[in-house]
């Protein structure tokens, strides 16, 4: 009867296919041979075919071995993840990380940085959002996230602590058939110039820029909901606008896009803006998340000069 099986026939059974003999795995377990003899032939009673064909000078997997070991590793590695998982409920280990980051911020150094968190805490889930202005201060006050990386100094609430990581560059570009990428190449474009033409910028998807406006100077918009929308749609020539320059530095050295000659928008049409990990005061971070956070901080650093 197949319910009366343990783990202990189970991980007997895989340790010695992988020593290659009842000696070896007998060893590998710290028990005598005849127990691990003794475990092996009861598991093949109760599961009623033969594992081994012990005809030779060593024990060889029969073929209905060689197919049960799979289920068997299978069975193993779901217990020790749920071990795994019970210690670290018993530690505090939250069982799911939830994240927003500012649509500014470079997502591939986000997934580095969980990366290294998953080393530490395998068993913790995530859940990851990105969005635009408001979103990520949102998501910590209405409580969807426990952390978020917010960019810029537009949004602040004093329920949230902030903790300064880095800086993102944002540039002002332009495909280069777009009229105002044709006079770059000769002459400065003036503010007139860029209110003359359609300004390509990101909604805010919360209610927190209600009366406000960031960076926008022309009457002329498309209003977008994500920054890849917005990426595309100057790529496509559509309009202008502002985009992080870990965004666009490929497209700019590959000449899909080019960089606007202005002061209207920052020094050689360049702004920085500061990236900060955020989270609630009165939400304590588990050990997950601070982790995170360390990473996250550690990979963000600016090199020692």
């Amino acid at each position: 009867m197949l319910d009366v099986l343990t783990l202990d026939q189970l991980r007997t059974f895989v340790t010695v296919a992988d020593s290659g003999s009842f000696r070896s795995g007998a060893a590998r377990l710290s028990r005598v041979q005849s127990a691990v003899s003794h475990a092996i032939a009861n598991l093949e009673a109760e599961l009623r075919v033969a594992l081994f064909d012990r005809s030779g000078h060593r024990p060889v997997l029969t073929p209905e071995g060689q197919a049960l070991l799979a289920n068997a590793r299978d069975i193993l590695l779901r217990v020790d993840a749920m071990r795994a998982r019970a210690r670290d409920l018993g530690e505090g280990v939250e069982l799911e990380l939830s994240l927003t980051v500012d649509t500014l911020f470079p997502i591939a150094t986000i997934g580095a940085a969980l990366t290294e968190m998953r080393v530490v805490y395998p068993s913790v889930s995530i859940r990851l959002a990105v969005e635009p202005l408001g979103g990520p201060i949102t998501s910590l006050i209405e409580k969807r996230s426990a952390l978020a990386i917010v960019v810029g100094e537009d949004f602040r609430d004093p329920r949230i602590a902030l903790e300064a990581i880095s800086s993102i560059e944002q540039v002002a570009v332009v495909s280069p058939g777009h009229p105002l990428g044709l006079r770059s190449k000769n002459e400065d474009v003036d503010l007139p110039d860029l209110a003359d033409h359609l300004q390509i910028v990101l909604g805010d998807p919360t209610p927190l820029s209600e009366g406000r406006s960031f960076g926008i100077l022309s009457p002329q918009t498309c209003r977008v909901s994500s920054q890849d929308t917005k990426h595309a749609m100057i790529l496509a020539g559509l309009g202008w606008g502002r985009l992080p320059f870990w965004q666009v530095e490929r497209d700019l050295y590959e000449g899909r896009l080019v960089r606007m000659a202005t002061t209207a928008l920052g020094r050689k049409g360049q702004v920085s803006s500061e990236a900060y990990i955020a989270h609630r005061l009165d939400e304590p971070l588990g050990p997950a998340a601070h982790v995170f956070r360390t990473a996250l901080a550690q990979m963000t650093a600016a090199p020692a000069n």
